[in-house]
């Protein structure tokens, strides 16, 4: 069983800053990428941020410059520094997470996603 537990969500003035935190713990043998969503209502829920393996990062159009993704591997922890907050990127944020249980199911190439809870963020004034 693996577990993603999100942290650090809250209210923000616009041009304020927030950091949410989401550690995975539990039958994890690798992590292949760990990303951020986030979701309103009425909405599709949106990739805001991703990370893989590897290092690389991709973000969203409407993040890009403003959001930062970072990652502590031994802790299994995916980071998202948000500056220069808007009332748009209010929204309940997800974590994610692409990883392998077992070394067998690794060498099957047999990835599973897991989904933490939410935290909700919300920026007004």
């Amino acid at each position: 069983q693996v577990q993603l537990v999100e942290s650090g969500g809250g209210l923000v003035q616009p041009g304020g800053s927030l950091r949410l935190s989401c550690e995975a713990s539990g039958s994890i043998f690798s992590i292949n990428a760990m990303d951020w969503y986030r979701q309103t209502p009425g909405k599709e829920r949106e990739l805001v941020a991703s990370i893989r393996s590897g290092g690389s990062t991709n973000y969203a159009d409407s993040v890009k410059g403003r959001f930062t993704i970072s990652r502590d591997v031994a802790k299994n922890t995916v980071y998202l520094q948000m500056n220069s907050m808007k009332p748009e990127d209010t929204a309940v944020y997800h974590c994610n997470a692409d990883l392998f249980t077992s070394s067998s199911n690794a060498r099957k190439r047999l990835s599973f996603r897991y989904w933490g809870q939410g935290t909700q963020v919300t920026v007004s004034s």
